[in-house]
C-alpha cells in the first residue's frame, strides 16, 4: 500500500490549504514519519466508528457495508450485561432507556462467527448549560498575583481573596490559566499549557503557611531569598519552586512523624478517591526524578505503566517519595476544593473557570501513563495563517484517535473529571483539535505538518456526559482557521463558542455589531497570547515584536484603521467613550451569556503574559502585578466597572 493510500486509511489529509487559501502538500518523509507514529485502526469492522446513543434522538446505527447480518449484540458494562439482542437489516436499533455512560458494544457476525467490541456512548442530549442567564467572571493568571503574605508566586490563598473580591464587585466566578502539573525540577518551564499532567495539580499554587504540619522556621538565608522573590518584578520560579519544595518535605515529616487523626482520615480518603491514577502519577514522578532522562530512555521495566512494577516499588525504600507525592497533591487539592467552597458559599454561579491545556509534554507523566492514546513523537500545532505565515509547533503531545477508541475514550475522560473537578466552567484550548488535530513529527518544521482526523461526534458526546455528570459549562476555544460548520456542531451538543473581540472584524476590518455575538459563548475583549487593551492601544505590541525581530502581523495603519473602527462600534451603540469600560459596556450589551474580564486590562497593564513564538526573548509566564491583591479595590474604578456590566439589554450582568 502506498503512503497515500495508507493516510486515506489513518485519516490523514495529505494536503491542505491554509488560511491565505495556499494549498499545501505534505513532505514525503514527514508522512511517512507520521504514519509510523499513528496505532492502525481495527479493519474488516461490522461498525465502521463508536456507536452514539443521545437521550432523546433515535436510538439506531447502520452496520458497515462489509458486515452481514444477521449480527448478534451485547452492551457491557464491565462484566455485566446491560442489553443484548440481534440484528436481521442493516440497521441496528438500541434500547431507549440505556443509563448514561460509556459501555462496550460486542458484535458478532453470526456467519463468520466474527466477533469485535466498540465503544457505546450514551450521552445527554447537551452539555449542561448553567444556572445563570448572564454573567462575568474576572480573567487572571494565578502565578501573577502579588500579595505581602505570598511566596513570591500568586496562590490558593490569593485565589480565595479574588473570590472574595469579585464576588463583592458582582461578579460570579474567577477564570485562571491552567492548573496543570509541571515538572518540579524544571521550574524554569514554566508555561501552564505544557503540563506534565493535565490530571493533577500545579503544586507552586499551595499557600504553604496554610499547611497545619508546617510551622515556619525559615533559616536566615531562606527569609533573605523569600524577600527577594516578593519583591521581584517577575516570578523567580528557581527560588520559589526551591523554597516551597523544602518547606513541603518539612511539612510532610512533621505529618509522618505525629499524624492528625482527622487529617489522616482526610489523606487515605484523597488516595482511595483517586486511586490507581495518583498511584501511578506519584511512582512516575519518584521514578523521573531517580533517572533524570526521559522515560522512553528509562531501564525496559519502568518503560510502561504497570501496577504490579508500581506495588513493587511502594514496598520497597521509595514508599515515603511515593507518598510525598500523593501528600502534596492532596494539599493542592485541598486548597483549591476550600476556594470553590468559598465561591459556592458567596453565590457565585460559576466560582471557578478553568482552562485545559491542548496537550502534554511528551516526556511528562500522560504520555507515559497512555502510551497507546497519546502520540509522544508527534507535536500538534498549526498550519501557516495570517498570523504565523511559518505554521506552529506547539511541542505538546496530544491524542489520537484509534488510541481513544482502544481505551474506550478512558484518557480523555479522566482529563476532563479533573478539569471539572473544582470548576463551574472550563475552557478547552484550541477545541478544534476534536475534528482534525494539525501534527507535525518530531524533527521537521511547522509546515511539514498534516491534519489528522478526530473521532468528532463522540469527543464531543462524551464532553456532554462530563459536562452533566458535573454540572460544568464547557467553553471551546474555538480560534484560528475553523471547518465549515464546526461551531453549529459544538453548539449543537451545548458547547458555547469562545469570541474574542480583536477577531470579531469584517473583511473591511469593523469590529462586528453587538448583535453578532452568539448567546451560548463566552465573550472577552482578548486573551493571554494577544495584546493588553493597553498595549493594544498605544501600539506597544507591536513595537514591542518588531524589536524582538517578529513580525507583527499588523501595520501602523492598520492599528490606527482598527482604533478608529473601534470607536464608530462603541458610537454606533451610544458609547461616547474609548477607553476599556467603554469596551466592557459594548461586550456586556451582546446576547453572550458569560462575560471574562482580564484583570491585566482593569489595571491597565501594557504587557501580555505571553508572545506566542517566543521563549526566552520575552519574560511569558512570569510578570507579577505591581499591585497587592489586598489593594485592587483601590488601583481601578470599581464603580466603572460595575456600571460598565450593567450596561447592556435584559437587565443585570450580574
Amino acid at each position: 500500500m502506498d503512503l497515500v493510500a495508507k493516510a486515506a486509511e489513518l485519516g490523514i489529509d495529505v494536503g491542505f490549504f491554509d488560511g491565505q487559501g495556499r494549498k499545501h502538500d505534505i513532505d514525503p518523509v514527514a508522512l511517512a514519519n507520521l504514519i509510523a507514529a499513528i496505532p492502525q485502526a481495527a479493519t474488516g469492522r461490522l461498525v465502521e466508528q463508536p456507536v452514539i446513543v443521545r437521550i432523546g434522538e433515535p436510538t439506531a446505527t447502520k452496520l458497515a457495508p462489509t458486515a452481514a447480518p444477521p449480527i448478534q449484540w451485547k452492551i457491557l458494562d464491565g462484566e455485566a450485561i446491560v442489553a443484548e439482542g440481534a440484528a436481521d437489516e442493516r440497521l441496528v436499533r438500541w434500547p431507549a432507556d440505556l443509563p448514561t455512560g460509556v459501555y462496550q458494544l460486542q458484535l458478532t457476525e453470526l456467519s463468520s462467527l466474527h466477533r469485535e467490541h466498540v465503544p457505546l456512548i450514551v450521552a445527554p442530549a447537551k452539555a449542561f448549560q448553567g444556572h445563570f442567564e448572564r454573567s462575568w467572571i474576572l480573567a487572571v493568571q494565578l502565578y501573577g498575583i502579588r500579595s505581602a503574605r505570598n511566596w513570591g508566586i500568586g496562590d490558593f490563598t490569593d485565589l480565595m481573596q479574588l473570590i472574595e473580591l469579585t464576588a463583592s464587585w458582582g461578579g460570579d466566578g474567577v477564570g485562571l490559566n491552567p492548573l496543570h502539573a509541571l515538572f518540579p525540577e524544571r521550574p524554569a518551564d514554566c508555561s501552564p499549557y505544557s503540563p506534565n499532567s493535565r490530571l493533577f495539580l500545579n503544586p507552586l499554587y499551595i499557600d504553604i503557611d496554610r499547611i497545619p504540619e508546617f510551622s515556619g522556621g525559615l533559616s536566615a538565608d531562606d527569609q533573605e531569598a523569600l524577600a527577594r522573590a516578593r519583591r521581584s518584578p517577575l516570578v523567580d520560579y528557581v527560588t520559589v519552586a526551591d523554597l516551597k519544595w523544602r518547606a513541603l518535605r518539612v511539612a510532610f515529616d512533621r505529618f509522618k512523624s505525629a499524624p492528625d487523626a482527622a487529617r489522616r482520615v482526610a489523606f487515605d480518603a484523597f488516595r482511595a478517591e483517586r486511586g490507581e491514577l495518583l498511584s501511578r502519577f506519584a511512582c512516575f514522578e519518584v521514578l523521573r526524578c531517580q533517572f533524570k532522562v526521559p522515560w522512553w530512555q528509562w531501564p525496559g521495566q519502568w518503560q510502561k505503566p504497570d501496577d504490579a512494577s508500581c506495588e513493587e516499588l511502594r514496598a520497597g525504600d521509595a514508599v515515603n517519595e511515593i507518598e510525598f507525592v500523593e501528600f502534596v497533591q492532596w494539599v493542592a487539592d485541598a486548597q483549591l476544593s476550600e476556594c470553590r467552597a468559598r465561591a459556592i458559599q458567596l453565590g457565585m454561579k460559576i466560582g471557578l473557570y478553568l482552562d485545559v491545556a491542548v496537550g502534554v509534554q511528551a516526556d511528562g507523566f500522560d504520555a507515559w501513563n497512555e502510551q497507546v492514546a497519546i502520540s509522544r513523537t508527534l507535536s500538534v500545532g498549526a498550519p501557516p495563517d495570517q498570523l504565523n505565515t511559518a505554521g506552529q509547533n506547539w511541542g505538546l503531545a496530544g491524542f489520537n484517535a484509534a488510541g481513544l477508541e482502544a481505551r474506550s475514550f478512558t484518557p480523555f475522560r479522566e482529563m476532563l473529571r479533573a478539569a471539572m473537578r473544582h470548576a463551574g466552567a472550563v475552557r478547552l484550548d484550541h477545541i478544534l483539535g476534536f475534528k482534525r488535530l494539525y501534527l507535525v513529527p518530531h524533527g521537521f518544521g511547522a509546515r511539514d505538518g498534516a491534519y489528522v482526523r478526530m473521532p468528532f461526534q463522540s469527543l464531543l458526546a462524551i464532553t456532554a456526559l462530563e459536562s452533566v455528570a458535573q454540572d460544568c459549562v464547557v467553553i471551546g476555544e474555538d480560534l484560528g482557521t475553523v471547518p465549515e460548520r464546526f461551531r453549529e456542531e459544538i453548539a449543537e451538543w451545548g458547547i458555547w463558542s469562545y469570541r474574542v473581540m480583536m477577531f470579531e472584524r469584517d473583511h473591511h476590518g469593523n469590529f462586528c455589531t453587538s448583535d453578532h455575538y452568539a448567546a451560548n459563548a463566552l465573550v472577552t475583549f482578548n486573551t493571554h497570547d494577544l495584546a493588553t487593551f493597553a498595549g493594544w492601544r498605544s501600539a506597544g505590541d507591536l513595537n514591542l515584536k518588531r524589536s524582538l525581530g517578529l513580525d507583527p502581523g499588523e501595520s501602523d495603519d492598520a492599528r490606527h484603521h482598527a482604533w478608529r473602527m473601534l470607536a464608530d462600534v462603541l458610537r454606533h451603540n451610544a458609547i461616547e467613550r474609548d477607553d476599556f469600560f467603554a469596551v466592557l459596556a459594548f461586550l456586556a450589551r451582546t446576547r453572550s451569556r458569560l462575560l471574562a474580564i482580564s484583570l491585566e486590562d482593569l489595571l491597565g497593564v501594557a504587557d501580555q503574559p505571553n508572545i506566542p513564538g517566543t521563549v526566552n526573548e520575552h519574560p511569558n509566564w512570569r510578570r507579577r502585578f505591581d499591585v497587592e491583591v489586598s489593594r485592587l479595590a483601590e488601583a481601578f474604578d470599581v464603580a466603572a466597572l460595575k456600571n460598565a456590566v450593567s450596561e447592556h439589554r435584559g437587565g443585570h450582568m450580574a
